[in-house]
């Protein structure tokens, strides 16, 4: 009696199922690899295990009794749920080594560090670390990049982020200083600000506004979009900026978008994929929360 205690091995479960589908020892034998003695061998062991019949036996074959019936769904659900727990197992093994991700500074800072512990609460099998610049011109190797370009490129699968929308800021104090802006052409007697790896912001404003050949009073160039937008609040200038990451100052009256002038630009934020680093499914989990969190913030923006 206490053997009854004890479940049954998995090997006579899934004989158990297969004689109960098949109708047949025969048959059973080829799908679990067994040959048809050691598949009535197991269904006999199963039986004295259970203390009760399982099949009725007849020259048609095997059908289930009252009891196989019974316990044929329980035994359907116990080799789903191991199953189930290979290949959760499987999953985390492939999984492995930490997802290396590589961004601007101004994505974390205005998009994916707020966002990222909904990620982290859901996956925390998934090791996300976040990789730095090593030198001026190196960063440490990375799976995924956020970058700002000119994206898509050839051979590089490239998934667009956001920050198409540009518009043109500044803080209200610093317009009324400098006799505010009455069309768009003002903006030649103002400091622009400028990011120093986006100099085509300020061709494609003067295309988007007919101010072709236009220069501004005088240029101010930054490495970073964070320290762009506190020069902009500060009143140093107007600035370019993808409006997303400009959306809390506008929002508070920090800074103000001046006419509504704004113009779509060429470059945007792109989420590229090392095409050297192992795919795994963490990897693809990763990039489709990242694109969808991106949507949401471009339309909240």
């Amino acid at each position: 009696m206490a053997g009854r205690n004890l479940p049954p091995s998995t090997t006579a479960l899934r004989v158990f199922l297969a004689v109960a589908r098949l109708g047949s020892t025969a048959k059973a034998a080829g799908e679990v690899h067994l040959t048809q003695s050691a598949v009535s061998k197991q269904i006999q062991a199963l039986e004295e295990h259970l203390g009760t019949e399982l099949f009725e036996r007849s020259p048609a074959g095997l059908k289930p009794t009252e009891a196989g019936t019974i316990y044929r769904p329980y035994a359907e659900a116990a080799i789903e749920q191991m199953e189930r727990g290979a290949r959760r197992l499987a999953e985390r093994a492939a999984i492995g080594r930490p997802i290396r991700l590589h961004m601007i500074a101004i994505a974390g800072e205005r998009w994916l560090m707020e966002r990222f512990p909904d990620f982290a609460q859901a996956h925390p099998e998934i090791d996300v670390q976040f990789t730095n610049f090593v030198s001026e011109n190196e960063i440490e190797e990375a799976d995924l990049e956020i970058v700002h370009g000119f994206g898509p490129w050839p051979d590089l699968e490239s998934h667009y982020l956001f920050g198409r929308r540009v518009a043109l800021v500044a803080a209200p104090a610093a317009l009324e200083r400098l006799g505010g802006f009455a069309r768009a052409a003002d903006i030649q007697k103002m400091t622009l600000l400028q990011h120093f790896q986006m100099p085509a912001f300020w061709a494609e404003f003067t295309e988007a506004h007919g101010l072709r050949g236009a220069v501004p009073a005088h240029t101010v160039r930054y490495g970073y979009y964070s320290v762009i937008i506190r020069a902009a609040v500060a009143g140093l200038g107007v600035a370019l900026a993808p409006r997303c990451y400009v959306a809390e100052e506008l929002a508070s009256g920090a800074l103000v978008n001046p006419l509504g002038l704004d113009f779509d630009s060429a470059t945007g934020c792109w989420l590229t994929v090392n095409p050297q680093s192992e795919r795994s499914p963490a990897l693809d989990t990763l990039i489709a929360w990242l694109c969808e969190e991106a949507r949401r913030f471009e339309a909240a923006g």
